[in-house]
């Protein structure tokens, strides 16, 4: 009888435990399946494209989002205009920190002209491993968009345009405008509009890297940098034929802080363009030509005040072109281009190895004037190699008015790329010193400084 009371006791606390584990086990999967629910409603109705994960090794760590232009309604067959679909994968990466907008693989996007427009969140990568290509001449151009420009980036800062793919401007159809030097009939130029896009633009931007990129067949110049700051470029390979004209590779324009490094171009202008209101440039290990050389200018357009200083080329080569180390101004400008060095380059068949150039002018009907851009404090140092003999090795022709000062030239040893007659330099109110000999020797360089310096105050810069 005692055994019985026990067995009841003890079963009806196990009952009571069982009943209370299985009630909250309930109630436990009663709140699962209240939570899930209340997620689903609160999904957006019409989400943005997720972040795709690369298929290949891009690098990416696990927190970039990668935003393949795909997944935004991009076709990439060539034919197809996939503007818009850049442009929504454009404005979803710009709003996402440390994102990267993916050109994949395999594929070639046709967009038209665009801007794109920041600021946007930091970390911002183009990754181009596909092909972009801009329409095939002016006739595809769309109605309304400028012509002066292809694709544009706008207050961008802190970011990179990289990869192993290719920016393709199809400016065969622009090269040939009866308005282009020599298109005309029997070689002549024909007036009318005349306008090409420059292929890529950065414009007031700050913080960027461009690297790893083939960009070519430009209708104007191919990379234009314009009022940025803290700029690298790197490992680029830009190409164009040799009388493409205007297709200059990389041109800056009053932009400081750049490092251009490691670059291959071949192209119908310079290779490298430094415009006005550039300074703290640095140019190495470029291989340029056939081309028209690495420029300072042209400046002093329409009798425009121009300062350009700190620029430094060195560790470079320039073969088969119209120039070496070239400065140009025009007539009637005011500013200065001042501390620039010349270091370590070889020439290989070049005409006008080094050349200054204060008569620049595009054609015949120029008119003589006093103003000059003062250039003053220039080094050539370590320049061997060959020069094409249709041009004497070195060309100083400084201003009448405002002569060059404080030209140095050490190690410059150039000889005719055929035969054995050693053309002589061609000096005009060029003052410096040689440190060395030079080959040619340069005696028609003015020793010392001219008695007096016209004083401007346009000229300080």
């Amino acid at each position: 009888m005692e055994f019985s009371r026990v067995f009841v006791v003890v079963a009806s606390i196990f009952l009571c435990f069982l009943l209370a584990f299985l009630c909250t086990r309930f109630q436990d999967h009663e709140g699962d399946v209240h939570l899930h629910t209340f997620s689903r409603i609160s999904l957006p109705p019409s989400p943005a494209p997720e972040a795709a994960t690369p298929s290949y090794n891009g690098g990416y760590s696990a927190y970039t989002a990668v935003f393949d232009v795909r997944s935004f309604g991009a076709v990439g067959d060539g034919i197809i205009d996939d503007t818009q679909a850049f442009k929504m994968a454009w404005e979803t990466a710009c709003e996402t920190e440390s994102a990267t907008l993916l050109v994949p693989h395999g594929h070639s996007f046709m967009i038209q002209s665009t801007i794109f427009t920041g600021p946007c969140k930091t970390g911002l990568i183009f990754q181009i491993e596909g092909t972009i290509m801009a329409p095939d001449g002016p006739r595809p151009w769309q109605q309304g968009n400028s012509r002066r420009q292809w694709l544009v980036f706008y207050r961008i800062n802190d970011m990179s345009m990289q990869g192993g793919g290719v920016i393709d401007g199809r400016g065969e159809k622009w090269w040939v405008l009866p308005c282009k030097p020599h298109k005309g009939i029997n070689g002549t130029t024909l007036p009318g509009p005349c306008d090409s896009p420059v292929a890529i633009r950065f414009f007031a931007s700050s913080n960027l890297i461009v690297q790893g990129l083939k960009i070519k067949n430009s209708p104007q110049f191919h990379f234009r940098f314009d009022n940025c700051q803290n700029v690298l470029i790197d490992s680029l390979n830009i190409k164009a034929p040799p009388e493409s004209p205007n297709t200059d590779g990389i041109h800056i324009e009053n932009t400081k802080d750049v490092k251009i490094y490691n670059s291959v171009v071949s192209n119908g202008d310079d290779c490298v363009s430094i415009g006005a209101g550039s300074h703290n440039v640095d140019i190495r290990n470029i291989t340029c030509g056939p081309s028209h050389g690495i420029s300072i200018g042209s400046l002093g357009i329409r009798n425009s005040r121009a300062c350009v200083s700190n620029i430094t080329v060195r560790d470079s080569i320039i073969k088969h072109s119209a120039n070496g180390v070239r400065i140009k101004t025009w007539q009637g400008g005011s500013g200065s281009v001042s501390k620039v060095t010349f270091d370590n380059i070889h020439m290989d068949t070049v005409r006008n190895p080094i050349i200054i150039d204060q008569y620049y002018c595009m054609t015949k009907g120029c008119i003589n004037q006093t103003s000059a851009v003062l250039i003053s404090d220039i080094l050539y140092t370590n320049i061997k190699g060959t020069y094409d003999i249709r041009s004497p090795p070195m060309h100083l022709a400084c201003s009448d008015s405002v002569p060059c000062t404080n030209l140095t030239l050490s190690e410059v040893e150039l000889l005719p790329s055929k035969g054995q007659i050693m053309m002589n330099p061609f000096c005009w109110n060029a003052y410096g010193n040689p440190d060395t000999l030079t080959i040619p020797p340069l005696f028609c360089l003015l020793e010392g400084n001219p008695q007096a310096l016209p004083q401007r105050e346009a000229d300080k810069c």
